[in-house]
């Protein structure tokens, strides 16, 4: 728990990727989500531990981003029947929680107070192991710049696809992995900057 306080000086934290999903894990995520105020991204084994004590999903820092794809969020809400009713769940989600839910998928959903955008950059590619993770480490970094949550998760989600399809220009989605959208997000940083023509 002492190691807790060297938190305090961070404006965001990512949790999830590689914690485990066994006890200790848990104790760890109780103890960072009652001693952490600012937002945090939450992926992975933390929405695994999440979706087994719900009490600890209601005392996330207000403005928090969940990421699941459909089978964790449909182990943290509840199993939906079909893609359609997961989508509305995460909108009525979202307008009764304080967090932003990215809703993982082939048009992935940033649903946040009721509202919701869905995001049409990325490709087929992103669907390998680690692809997740990367994400989560985007939409960290970008609260940690001080993006308010849902720019955030909306910015970071775009920013995430533009990089897998720069990507393509040299190889094809079979062979795309996670390291290859990390070597492109400065490409793809660069893509979204206004030009000279838009700047007057």
């Amino acid at each position: 728990e002492n190691g807790l306080n060297d938190l305090t000086p961070y404006t965001a934290l990512g949790i999830g990727p590689g914690l485990g999903v066994n006890e200790i894990a848990a104790k760890l995520l109780h103890q960072i989500i009652t001693h952490y105020q600012p937002p945090m991204v939450v992926d992975a084994d933390a929405l695994t531990i999440l979706s087994q004590h719900h009490n600890l999903l209601r005392q996330l820092p207000k403005g928090s981003i969940l990421t699941p794809h459909p089978k964790e969020f449909d182990r943290l809400f509840g199993t939906s029947a079909n893609e359609f009713e997961r989508i509305e769940k995460a909108l009525e989600l979202s307008a009764v929680m304080p967090f932003t839910i990215v809703l993982k998928g082939h048009f992935t959903l940033v649903a946040h107070e009721g509202q919701g955008c869905f995001n049409t950059s990325g490709n087929v590619g992103l669907a390998k192991g680690g692809s997740g993770d990367v994400l989560t480490g985007i939409i960290t970094a970008l609260l940690a710049q001080g993006y308010a949550p849902p720019i955030a998760a909306q910015l970071g989600v775009y920013l995430h696809g533009i990089a897998a399809d720069l990507a393509l220009e040299g190889q094809s989605e079979e062979s795309l992995l996670a390291t290859d959208v990390i070597e492109y997000l400065g490409k793809a940083f660069n893509y979204c900057k206004p030009t000279d023509a838009f700047v007057h």
